[in-house]
């Protein structure tokens, strides 16, 4: 975890920029030295948003499925994890 002051990001905007995309973690930043703020790079913001709506719906299903809801044939469940592979990853899932 990369902890930086308030001040860090007012005076070298650049350097926690260039951090932010070489080392594609989150930067928490403190006031106070207090956790005040998280700043990170655009393409890890939305791999991350991507992987969390991939999680949310794994879990939708294991929730119905719990409830009795009938299974999804393996066919298309396969379609589908290929399918949210290439949004994550902009090309093509292995076939």
């Amino acid at each position: 975890m990369i902890i930086k002051s308030s001040k860090a990001i007012r005076s070298g905007y650049k350097e926690i920029s260039e951090m932010c995309k070489s080392t594609c973690e989150p930067i928490h930043l403190t006031v106070n030295g207090e956790g005040d703020l998280v700043v990170m790079e655009i393409n890890a913001f939305y791999q991350r948003e991507k992987q969390l709506d991939i999680r949310e719906r794994l879990l939708a299903v294991e929730a119905g499925r719990l409830r009795g809801v009938s299974d999804y044939p393996a066919r298309e469940v396969i379609k589908e994890g290929r399918a949210m592979l290439r949004g994550m990853s902009g090309g093509a899932a292995d076939e």
